[in-house]
């Protein structure tokens, strides 16, 4: 849609008495595209005001939702040009067209709209680099301090940015182009100067490429074990049980803070190591078992949930008897309070004899 333009600029703050007594007016007038893209802005704001939804006034006058939008935008950026005392140039110039270009300097303060739109219009830039301008003239100003060489001029915050990427460039073209740009972007002599040096620096040695960092992500549970204290080893008492502390790790990388002074083990991230709400840790010989495992006796390792009291059939429970922490299976519920249940009985990795594992043929015959 061709913007076009009028000789007088419209009142920027109309009341809302006026609004309403214009609002066919207003309708009409965008029906017709009557007047310079501003006032369409300020027309389309107006209406919005008085209650009408940007649908409703596509449907009334033919203006998109979209182009709604970048017009009040531009309108917005305009009076702050004008606000800001752009020059008679500039003004006459984006009054006429610009919005799309105005509406890139969104993200500015009045002060940096102003530099930038007439920096625009003397390098007769489109809007799609007026996006890249803005980005630029923004990111500098959130420098604490501005780069040594170059100044706060929107030329030299697109300039810097060039600077910047040709340092990072090991390709001898990429960052001579990125050099050239530079130095059509650049407004001040100590900034043109700064990106000049980097043409003595592509003569020399290029710089080793810095490698990759060794970047992983967690996908399996697995792969995250779980830090659990350990009460100690067989025989034990229920002080020792009640002495070990529940044990909160701190997402997303299960983090441990101790200030306890016993033991810890890590275990797979297995689903009922997962889930276990108080768990701990006791170490004793397969012996103490009801059941043991094998006719040879070996360490292993208990996991404790305490948060699981309540008995039932199917699991094996710790309790306290005549003093020591004994493990049993009941048929029935107990008389006696359960200090927890066991969820994993681990046994510790087996080891082929180091010397068997030498002679492969062994293995294999």
């Amino acid at each position: 849609m061709t913007e076009t333009s009028s000789s007088d600029t419209p009142d920027p703050n109309p009341q809302p008495e006026q609004a309403k007594e214009n609002i066919e007016d207003l309708l009409l007038s965008l029906r017709r595209k009557e007047g310079s893209w501003v006032e369409w802005g300020q027309a389309c704001a107006t209406l919005q005001k008085a209650g009408y939804t940007p649908q409703a006034i596509f449907e009334a006058t033919g203006f998109e939702p979209i182009q709604q939008n970048q017009v009040i935008v531009g309108a917005q950026v305009y009076t702050s040009l004008v606000n800001g005392e752009a020059s008679l140039e500039a003004r006459s110039h984006y009054f006429r067209k610009g919005s799309d270009i105005l509406y890139e300097l969104r993200i500015l303060t009045q002060l940096e709209r102003v530099a930038t739109a007439e920096f625009i219009l003397s390098r007769n830039l489109d809007a799609d680099v007026a996006r890249e301008v803005a980005k630029d003239v923004k990111e500098l100003s959130r420098m604490r301090t501005l780069p040594q060489g170059f100044s706060n001029h929107p030329g030299d915050a697109v300039a810097y940015q060039y600077w910047r990427r040709a340092k990072q460039q090991t390709d001898l073209a990429e960052r001579s182009r990125f050099i050239a740009r530079g130095l059509m972007f650049a407004h001040s002599q100590s900034a043109r100067q700064q990106i000049e040096q980097l043409l003595t620096e592509v003569v020399g040695t290029s710089k080793r490429k810095a490698p990759i960092l060794p970047v992983y992500r967690q996908d399996e549970d697995e792969q995250q074990p779980r830090i659990i204290p350990v009460a100690g080893v067989l025989p034990l008492k229920s002080a020792d049980l009640q002495n070990v502390p529940l044990v909160e790790p701190i997402k997303p990388f299960e983090l441990v803070e101790i200030s306890w002074n016993g033991s810890w083990v890590s275990l797979p991230g297995w689903q009922v190591v997962l889930k276990a709400q108080e768990p701990v840790v006791i170490l004793c010989n397969s012996s103490y078992l009801p059941n043991q495992l094998s006719s040879t006796s070996e360490p292993i390792l208990l996991l404790i949930d305490r948060a699981k009291q309540e008995w039932d059939a199917d699991s094996y429970f710790l309790f306290e008897e005549s003093g020591e922490l004994q493990f049993r299976w009941f048929p029935d519920a107990p008389s006696f309070p359960l200090l927890g249940q066991v969820i994993l009985v681990l046994r510790p990795k087996k080891i082929l004899d180091e010397e068997m594992s030498k002679d492969q043929w062994e293995l294999e015959d």
